[in-house]
């Protein structure tokens, strides 16, 4: 029985027996104050290649009253079984057909999200269709490549506000609270949306050249006061303008808003014309110009899906990675290059978080080609991960560099106007792209999308006496894939630049003297034109970071960089340097504790806020599950008196103290720390310029009930202070991450033994339960993770599940003992390929901790 599921062979056997027309969509959202199920009437018009064919269109919904087929009525009972409403003897020709049902309201971000608002007590719901949830809210053939126009008509509670693909429309006189939207362009399904409830909104207009976009920004009226609409609608025009430049081809639809949701489980959302945003990213506190620059590069993201996903689509899940990708990849190129961008560094971003996402999941056994083997939406649910995103960004810039810029934009904007409201395959904009740049991509493909794993680059450098440089070759290496992983190890052609630094005498930086960009191809490949140079401090592999591929430094370049890390004057290049020492960590080739004196001696002098947030997690990741447990408390000790003293230090009301607050505050254990933090919140104790402010209070007080300073009446206090939904998980993340057995046992229920929790709510409380300083107290929960594993995943919707699959595993149970455990499970419990995915990739965790607390054992 398929339940939920699509297969791709369904799929395509689907689009070609019938093309789609048109859906009218009749909802009543009346009642949602309420909540329960909301009556959901559809109309779809849809043509049929041969009579007598039989089909199916999907819908998830508790109940079906009525299912006609041209004009005839078939039993609910009879055909509506699996999610599937089944439809026999279609005509050739024009068929019509009509469903009346009753759908569910959610509280698991998937389908139509109802929300109740502590603070004012209103309803505010949202749709979350991607990938097959349209068919939560109406009947619908839930597959990109069946487009159709959408023209949605709502009722809802007088005087709310109800968005969707099309412009607003004013509600008739005769009907006050009936809104009839107009038909939409020829979209698929899963971009379709409406956000309904009493939002407050700021508008706008982007005009250019007689183009004129009406631009709207929405969040609830409680976040209003927070809302920084002139910076987003700054961010949005800029985006507009870089994009429409480079693709050549009008905004495709009639209006752009932007809605801030709550309990969003992604980033964003690319419904066309009706962005939907995760309201987390309304500040309510202070935060770090890095989330400023993570903002605006969702924002920039899901506008250009505008083009790239919503105008062409892909015709099947398995080119999910080229949507994604393209989009991370040309939002941060605007920011980069974009004519008064805040973020020219944003490439320097990329590299410390994207990259690194990308390399750590390439190295699971799960690991799979860019293009992926997508056979049903199981497939696809679990592959939004940092293969389909960040290593296909990656391996877009590597395109880039390959065919060079100019050519790349060439070939989109050709693409663009050749498949406009169509859908298509990844070979139609290599093909664009092979037209307007002459190069032969298909080896190129073949090597770079069809093959998992990453390369390694190390320089082999010879010099004579005098340090000047005799030989110079790029070595590169194709490790052997995960175990368990499918596939060949690989060479890929490399387009890559070396960059040679010298420590500049009068400004004590590390100054890129010179740059050789080249085509590194097969196992060795010479750079003759070094030959005969005095041999730099450092020499630097993928310099600018064009390709995608672990770099080792040589000896002679590594000793320099220990020592002056900190001092290049370039973002980048630091980057590069860090990110290649957080790999060599997580590798065993660095023990944590060299890694964590490495970061003391250089991150004092990084500037870039980004950069510093970034190493303060790794470091805190490195030692908690990476380090020698017999040291873990002294690395502790040592990193948390390095970030009080940091914090100390910091320019008063700096985005690094507020950066260094936090840190301390992850990790502070002693009891004048904790009397600091302490201190800090009832105003007994103040650091110069540091506004102990909302979220900061929370990240203090969520410290002092996880060591067990504060319990239930300083929780309860702190929330009387915030009756928010944000203060709604932080309460919950306080309450379990206190360290004792009753509040473990409460935080454990309130997941797994109950499933009324909301998906925002259950994530907080998983995030308080697990904590590292708590291994003793969490051990038992090891074999009762096992036990409700696999009912978890049958009854859950995929969200939830997935949340509890990856949250509870017990990963901070770093031994031989849970990789035992972990294999038992999957020999005796059969998971499907999705779990039994997810279950390996956290055990490839474990397995990977333990080999470099050896690795750090062994150094001591």
């Amino acid at each position: 029985m398929p339940g939920t599921n699509l297969t791709r062979d369904e799929a395509q056997q689907r689009a070609k027996l019938l093309t789609v027309d048109s859906y009218e969509i009749d909802l009543d959202l009346s009642g949602a104050q309420e909540g329960g199920t909301y009556r959901s009437v559809t109309t779809v018009r849809f043509d049929v290649t041969e009579t007598g064919a039989e089909s199916f269109i999907d819908l998830v919904a508790p109940t079906v009253h009525e299912v006609t087929l041209n004009g005839d009525p078939l039993d609910p009972d009879q055909v509506f079984k699996d999610s599937r409403i089944a439809l026999p003897g279609l005509l050739e020709g024009r068929n019509v057909l009509r469903v009346v049902a009753d759908c569910a309201y959610t509280n698991t971000g998937e389908g139509l999200h109802r929300f109740v608002d502590p603070v004012d007590e209103q309803a505010y719901l949202y749709t979350q269709f991607e990938v097959p949830d349209a068919r939560r809210v109406f009947a619908s053939f839930e597959q990109p490549d069946l487009k159709a126009t959408f023209q949605f008509t709502v009722k809802a509670p007088t005087g709310w506000t109800v968005i969707s693909n099309s412009p607003t429309p004013e509600p008739k006189d005769s009907l006050p609270n009936v809104w009839a939207f107009e038909p939409t362009p020829r979209i698929s399904s899963y971009i379709t949306a409406l956000i309904v409830g009493p939002y407050q909104s700021v508008h706008s207009v982007y005009e250019k050249d007689g183009q004129s976009v009406p631009l709207g920004i929405y969040c609830r009226p409680s976040l209003a006061e927070f809302l920084d609409s002139d910076a987003i609608f700054e961010v949005t025009r800029q985006g507009f303008d870089w994009f429409q430049e480079k693709f050549d081809y009008a905004y495709p639809f009639k209006k752009y808003d932007q809605l801030f949701v709550p309990e969003f489980n992604a980033g964003a959302m690319e419904n066309a014309g009706a962005v939907t945003i995760r309201d987390q990213y309304v500040f309510r506190s202070k935060v770090t110009d890095a989330a400023y620059e993570v903002r605006a590069e969702t924002i920039l993201h899901e506008l250009a899906h505008m083009w790239f996903g919503d105008l062409v689509t892909m015709e099947w899940w398995n080119d999910l990675w080229l949507n994604e990708s393209f989009a991370t990849y040309t939002s941060i190129a605007c920011q980069s290059y974009a004519p008064g961008s805040r973020w020219p560094h944003a490439w320097t971003t990329f590299a410390n978080s994207m990259k690194t996402w990308a390399y750590r999941q390439d190295q699971l056994p799960s690991t799979h080609p860019i293009m992926a083997e997508i056979n049903d939406l199981d497939d696809v649910l679990v592959n939004f991960d940092g293969i389909t995103y960040a290593k296909g960004a990656s391996v877009l810039k590597q395109l880039v560099a390959y065919v060079g810029m100019d050519e790349f934009f060439k070939g989109v904007q050709a693409y663009f106007k050749a498949h406009a409201y169509g859908n298509t395959r990844l070979s139609d904009l290599l093909g664009a792209l092979e037209e307007t740049s002459g190069r032969d991509l298909k080896t190129w493909s073949k090597k770079w999308l069809e093959t998992a794993g990453i390369n390694i680059l190390r320089p082999e450098i010879e010099t004579d006496a005098e340090g000047v440089i005799t030989s110079f070759a790029i070595r590169q290496e194709a490790p052997a894939l995960p175990a368990g992983a499918k596939g060949e190890p690989t060479l890929r052609p490399h387009r890559i630049a070396v960059g040679l630094y010298e420590l500049d005498g009068d400004s004590g930086k590390l100054v890129r003297a010179d740059r050789i960009e080249l085509d590194v191809d097969g196992e060795l490949t010479a750079v003759p034109q070094l030959a005969g140079r005095r041999r730099p401090d450092v020499v630097l592999l993928n310099d600018d970071d064009l390709s995608y591929a672990k770099v080792r430094l040589d000896e002679r370049s590594l000793a320099f960089v220990t020592e002056h890390l900190g001092d290049f004057e370039s973002s980048l290049p630091r980057a590069l340097c860090w990110a290649s020492a957080w790999d060599m960590t997580r590798d065993a080739e660095l023990a944590t504790r060299d890694y964590l004196s490495l970061v003391l001696s250089g991150i004092g002098k990084e500037s870039d806020i980004g950069v510093v947030q970034s190493l303060q997690r790794q470091v805190k990741l490195a030692i908690e599950l990476y380090a020698d447990p017999a040291a873990r408390e002294a690395l502790l000790t040592r990193w948390t008196d390095a970030t009080l003293a940091h914090l100390r230090a910091a320019a008063p009301g700096s985005d690094h103290q507020l950066a260094w607050a936090r840190a301390f505050a992850a990790t502070a254990r002693t009891p004048e720390q904790l009397d600091l933090l302490e201190g800090l919140l009832d105003g007994t104790q103040t650091i110069e310029g540091l506004v102990v402010d909302t979220e900061l209070r929370w990240a203090f007080v969520e410290r002092l009930a996880a060591v067990g300073r504060f319990d239930e009446t300083e929780i309860a206090g702190e929330y009387e202070r915030d009756r928010t939904a944000a203060g709604e998980r932080h309460a919950a993340t306080s309450r379990a991450a206190r360290p004792t057995p009753e509040a473990k046992a409460e935080a454990w229920a309130s997941v797994i033994e109950s499933d009324k929790l909301p998906n925002a709510v259950q994530e907080a409380v998983i995030g308080g339960f697990v904590q590292t300083d708590q291994r003793e107290l969490l051990a038992p929960y090891t074999e009762k993770f096992f036990e409700v594993l696999k009912d978890i995943w049958d009854s859950r919707s995929h969200e939830i599940a997935q949340q509890i699959v990856i949250g509870l595993y017990p990963s901070i149970q770093v031994s031989e003992e849970t990789l035992a455990k972990t294999d038992a499970w999957l020999a005796s419990a059969e998971p499907n390929a999705a779990l039994r995915r997810l279950v390996s990739e956290s055990r490839s965790g474990v397995e990977r901790a333990l080999k470099a607390q050896a690795a750090d054992a062994a150094a001591a």
